[in-house]
């Protein structure tokens, strides 16, 4: 867990990193002399892993962001059947030397049939040659980074590969030209006949792996809004207190927030540790729009209690900013949108096998006996 004594520095530089990019190769550094990426050597526990990307997100959500991305792929290395590349890449990723960068936005889009594949593979005499992009990638830190990439073939099921940089062929761009999050090294990947062997797989069947990681995937992006919403709720009880005028009208709903957030955490941990998100994981995509829209009502709710001193540039309040952050949480991969609609998608399967097994009516059995 990450301890209060290494935290000031994100809360210090929070709107530094949010506005520009001049701090971010500090970001991951920081998070592993902090012992973030956990003192057993192997990313340290799920849930531990859940709540220090929350923790950074009450300060800094650009530094969580890149958290998350770099988490992430610690996980993915531990749930690789690749031993050595996990022998390869791990040290470097825990001890912040290398940044670790999930590059799995188009596939789990493509887990959930929502788009194809970005990057194709054509098979060599050692290996496959990789051609196409990742449009959106975060934490590709230019000093050194390790990227996953899932990438479809003709001969068999998607792979799933690790992509240095420095590998010929692999182009990083210049940083996205984005609203907010501007310190989380966010670019894109260009991928030109970039060679890759059985050593650089992750695993060599997505449709077999990505769903074993997207537990793991979600809920640690789950901290994302765990942290925004808890600051924001604390800010905005802090600007209700003291007695001020007409704002004791919000401690009801801060109450009933707080303890809707408290719930959705108690699901989110209880489903990672029992395992339950892997055959059930509409219950996570429904838990992950819980918190998202507890963001939103949060940063309202600290809207309505900080009032209009929330518009003034020249006062030290984190509102801006969280109104920032919280625009974020909607969209990042799967988004709200992608996940009301695999809901959708999983009800209207749903109801069609229930359809299909509802025994005959009498009236209609005794038709169709008749006939």
């Amino acid at each position: 867990m990450l301890h209060e004594a290494h935290s000031a520095w994100f809360a210090d530089n929070a709107q530094a990193l949010d506005e520009d990019s001049t701090l971010a190769a500090e970001v991951v550094p920081r998070l592993a002399r902090a012992g973030a990426f956990g003192a057993d050597g192997q990313g340290g526990p799920l849930w531990d892993a859940v709540e220090s990307i929350a923790k950074v997100a009450g300060h800094s959500l650009t530094a969580a962001f890149a958290f998350w991305g770099h988490r992430a792929f610690i996980e993915y290395l531990l749930q690789s059947p690749n031993a050595a590349l996990r022998k390869r890449w791990l040290p470097a990723l825990i001890a912040g030397e290398h940044a670790g960068a999930t590059g799995l936005s188009n596939a789990m889009k493509y887990l959930g049939g929502i788009e194809s594949l970005g990057i194709q593979a054509t098979a060599t005499a050692g290996g496959w040659l990789l051609d196409g992009s990742v449009p959106w990638c975060t934490n590709l830190r230019p000093e050194g980074f390790v990227a996953a990439a899932v990438v479809a073939r003709s001969d068999g099921p998607p792979l799933v590969t690790a992509l240095p940089s420095g590998r010929a062929g692999l182009v990083r761009s210049a940083d996205l030209d984005l609203i907010a999050l501007r310190g989380s090294n966010t670019a894109s990947l260009a991928i030109t006949a970039v060679e890759v062997s059985p050593d650089d797989l992750l695993h060599d069947n997505a449709n077999v792996f990505l769903p074993r990681v997207r537990p793991a995937f979600l809920g640690l992006q789950c901290g994302l809004s765990i942290g925004l919403a808890r600051a924001a709720l604390a800010t905005a009880a802090q600007a209700a207190g003291g007695g001020r005028a007409g704002r004791s009208v919000l401690d009801e709903p801060l109450q009933t927030l707080r303890a809707r957030l408290d719930a959705s955490v108690a699901a989110l941990r209880e489903g990672l540790a029992s395992g339950r998100f892997l055959d059930h994981p509409a219950l996570l995509f429904q838990l992950r729009l819980d918190l998202a829209d507890t963001v939103q009502q949060a940063v309202q709710l600290e809207l309505q209690a900080s009032g209009g001193r929330a518009y003034h540039r020249d006062l030290a309040l984190s509102f801006a900013r969280h109104w920032r952050e919280a625009a974020f949480i909607p969209i990042v991969t799967p988004s709200v949108t992608q996940l009301r609609g695999e809901l959708a998608r999983r009800a209207q399967q749903q109801q069609q096998a229930d359809a299909a097994a509802t025994p005959a009516t009498l009236p209609q059995a005794f038709a169709a006996t008749a006939a």
